[in-house]
């Protein structure tokens, strides 16, 4: 392993969250990160009323329709195609359900009966909106984890994800059309490296006022399939990606990273990769 004070050639180029789980993501030009990574980043989650099963886009892909926000008090705004707005002040007390993400259980707050009445008119499903309970620590992987501080919230698993540019230009570079960005829902979108998948051997990084642990490659699923615009769904880019991104794990495209404390990154700032493979 090689070490480096001196900063990279990348800068972040887009920062994204997304706010409620499988619904689309918002642009920023400055993100916070907070104990479970970039703050409001997959505080909600949508389950389905009967069972309790959470509801993603590997099931439904038309939640790449609904367009969360939050807004600087922290109230969350909801659009969606051919619904009104539904605004929701966030429930941090009231009747607590169980999330299951994976292998873990996780505390969450029902949102209420309008949040549930509008996302059921729109999914054609019952369900309830949740958000992850204030004092509930969802703790990452303790393979990959640094330390029992390291949380995260309805994400899969890391508190952040990060892709390059040129890694992207690569793949589009291999397909009968490109794909945008969106199709898989980094947190952390870096530039000007110019040579693809530089990501694969950074182990750790600086952002800004973050420091960084990369923890694991970005296992991809379904959701990659998923045009975020029209819902439609393909083949494509798992198929071009597992001709020579396949690994152990799955097809593997991004990285998910675990920071080492809070902070502030911003659009801009300088990559600093302080050791690499």
């Amino acid at each position: 392993m090689s070490a480096t004070s001196t900063p990279s050639r990348f800068t972040v180029a887009a920062l994204h969250r997304y706010p409620i789980k499988s619904c689309a993501g918002v642009a920023l030009e400055a993100a916070e990160i907070d104990a479970r990574g970039v703050r409001h980043d997959r505080e909600y989650a949508i389950v389905e009323a009967g069972d309790g099963r959470m509801v993603t886009q590997r099931e439904r892909p038309r939640l790449a329709l609904i367009r969360p926000v939050i807004a600087a008090d922290g109230a969350l705004r909801v659009d969606a195609p051919g619904m009104p707005t539904l605004a929701v002040t966030p429930a941090r007390t009231g009747e607590e359900r169980e999330v299951v993400v994976w292998r873990d259980r996780c505390r969450a707050v029902d949102q209420g009966p309008e949040a549930a009445a509008w996302l059921g008119r729109f999914l054609g499903v019952a369900c309830r909106l949740l958000r992850m309970a204030d004092d509930h620590v969802r703790r990452v992987d303790p393979i990959f984890a640094g330390s029992d501080r390291d949380q995260v919230g309805f994400a899969d698993g890391y508190p952040a994800l990060l892709l390059s540019e040129e890694s992207l230009a690569d793949l589009n570079g291999r397909l009968a059309a490109p794909l945008p960005m969106n199709r898989f829902r980094p947190n952390i979108v870096v530039a000007g490296g110019g040579v693809p998948y530089q990501e694969d051997g950074w182990r750790r990084v600086r952002i800004g006022e973050v420091a960084f642990r990369v923890a694991k490659p970005c296992a991809r699923c379904a959701i990659t399939t998923t045009d975020q615009e029209t819902t439609a769904r393909g083949t494509e880019p798992l198929t071009t990606l597992a001709t020579y991104r396949r690994g152990e794990r799955g097809v593997l495209f991004g990285q998910n990273l675990i920071h080492d404390g809070p902070g502030t990154i911003r659009v801009g700032d300088r990559v600093e990769v302080e050791s690499e493979t």
